[in-house]
């Protein structure tokens, strides 16, 4: 149950830095190949983790035996046909949020899964954090009653540059889909489907999203819920329940802070954090792979597809189009 997973990387940007860096500390695993279109990159990114191989093609990465596991950090775009590639050769795939543009992707990323018996996973690492499955014990005890409002928001201000990936339409830019789908995110694990989405936004002049208001209706709870691009929001979570409130402090959706408010009183719990925080979803990862499951027990099928869902709703609600 110990046996080393040997992973590779596709795309080698700000991210993916991220995950090797954090694929270093964690036991039993190792980073043995990367991939980019430029050879330059490839080979610049090796050296900085003494990786042995480095490939100027995707291609030539899934086609190495010795890789059992992928991640997938190129643009949004690009992850239905980066997964697909690597789940035709075998390959487990743990693949960077949001897991495609559209529920139709995902759909199809998940059937091809399925059709090959592979591991697929969606990277959305705030769900594997510490605090953050702290926080989900707590809606899920009642702890401190029902949950009745979720605020969420994320937001820095981005400089106007058409170049820029996060500004590129066609690369899945814009402030919901890169963003947004954090706020989103909590809402979703905590308070379920929303009965009824109110959508607002603001656009850039190419036609991305630069600022979305959301709010989820449900029966006996509401969650407002905030991406921008235009400004610096102070990027927390605060969950008010019957009897208490409960923050995650600023930029939620990483290793955090929780502050608990009750009684006029406040509890700010640490929770020791060491490394960047991708080491969470490798672990749980990694131990699907030794248990030979196919897929993940907590970011499963059926909650990526009603995370996707409902970034189309509200695309569709603002007139956001693909």
């Amino acid at each position: 149950m110990n046996k080393t997973i040997k992973w590779g990387i596709i795309g080698l940007g700000k991210i993916a830095n991220k995950f090797a860096t954090d694929l270093a500390i964690v036991n039993n695993a190792e980073l043995v190949a990367v991939a980019s279109r430029s050879q330059e990159n490839a080979d610049k990114f090796a050296k900085k983790f003494n990786i042995e191989k480095a490939y100027n093609s995707y291609e030539s990465l899934v086609k190495d035996i010795e890789v059992e596991a992928v991640y997938i950090a190129t643009p949004h775009s690009f992850h239905k046909e980066h997964s697909i590639l690597c789940l035709q050769n075998k390959k487990a795939v743990l693949c960077e949020k949001p897991f495609a543009m559209n529920l139709y992707e995902v759909t199809e990323m998940i059937a091809v899964a399925k059709e090959n018996d592979v591991l697929l996973m969606e990277a959305l690492w705030t769900y594997f954090l510490p605090h953050y499955q702290y926080v989900l014990d707590i809606v899920k005890t009642q702890k401190f009653g029902k949950l009745k409002e979720l605020n969420a928001d994320f937001g820095f201000i981005s400089n106007y540059d058409e170049e820029r990936r996060l500004i590129k339409k066609e690369l899945g830019g814009g402030s919901l889909l890169d963003i947004g789908i954090y706020p989103i995110f909590a809402a979703l694990s905590t308070l379920g489907n929303p009965k009824k989405i109110e959508a607002k936004a603001t656009f850039f002049e190419n036609g991305v999203d630069a600022k979305c208001n959301m709010i989820f209706n449900y029966k006996n709870a509401k969650a407002n819920l905030k991406s921008t691009l235009l400004e610096n929001t102070p990027t927390e979570a605060i969950f008010t329940f019957d009897d208490a409130v409960v923050k995650i402090n600023t930029m939620f959706h990483q290793p955090s802070t929780v502050t608990i408010i009750k009684d006029d009183k406040e509890e700010i719990l640490d929770f020791g954090y060491k490394t960047i925080g991708y080491n969470f979803e490798m672990e749980h990862f990694n131990q699907l792979i030794r248990e030979n499951k196919k897929e993940s027990d907590i970011m499963t099928f059926e909650f990526s597809k009603n995370l996707m869902n409902t970034l189309d709703e509200v695309r569709g609600i603002i007139g956001l189009e693909d």
